[in-house]
């Protein structure tokens, strides 16, 4: 337990309030040739995706040149739907508005390029879910810097003694550590008692 009382609580958002509806590297490995590696591709993807994320870029024309860098007939369009393939879990969303009806600040703190932030706060209104939302393209900045937790804690005027930030990626938590937060380590696919438990060990009110 902390000694200093937890009044703000950060969540990530992937694997921590949501979770794929589907294969989504299954699906990535199809748009490319049966003789290329599909573990090769995904990584160019995912490293081509890392200056949107800081807010550097734009993704859809990265997309596009992966696609051509590997000579697939797949479409940009197409190429980009699997960054909607994903849903939030009810009891957790349910759990952070206990928190907020408890008084406790509960914001989202998350890795995100603007195609993505677009999906989640402007079709799937998750700013409705938090008092603040954080996305690093937003910020110039993202996890695991400790840039990201400082500029975060300057927005919402708290001291890091009075935060905790719970994400699935261990590095992430070190960086939030190093920043001086309070922080945890929680995946989704543990269950969501186990997030409950989680906030319960910190002193923030949950109900089953």
């Amino acid at each position: 337990m902390p000694t200093t009382a937890i009044d703000t609580v950060l969540f990530d958002a992937d694997g921590v309030i949501q979770r794929p509806t589907i294969d989504w590297r299954a699906t990535l490995a199809t748009f490319i040739r049966p003789d290329q590696s599909a573990e090769e591709f995904i990584l160019d993807l995912m490293t081509s995706e890392q200056p949107s994320l800081r807010g550097e870029g734009d993704f859809r024309e990265a997309v596009a040149e992966v696609l051509a860098r590997w000579e697939s007939t797949t479409s940009v369009d197409d190429a980009m739907q699997p960054w909607h393939w994903f849903e939030a879990d009810p009891v957790v969303v349910d759990l952070i508005q206990q928190l907020r009806t408890a008084g406790v600040g509960c914001h989202l703190a998350t890795n995100q390029q603007a195609y993505r932030r677009t999906i989640m706060q402007d079709e799937r209104h998750y700013g409705d879910w938090f008092d603040q939302t954080f996305y690093s393209c937003d910020l110039g900045v993202a996890k695991p810097e400790p840039a990201y937790f400082h500029a975060i804690l300057a927005k919402v005027g708290k001291q890091g003694s009075a935060v905790l930030f719970i994400d699935d990626n261990e590095g992430n938590v070190k960086g939030a550590l190093s920043a001086g937060l309070h922080a945890e380590h929680y995946d989704l696919a543990n269950g969501t008692d186990a997030l409950r438990e989680l906030l319960s060990r910190y002193g923030l009110p949950t109900s089953a």
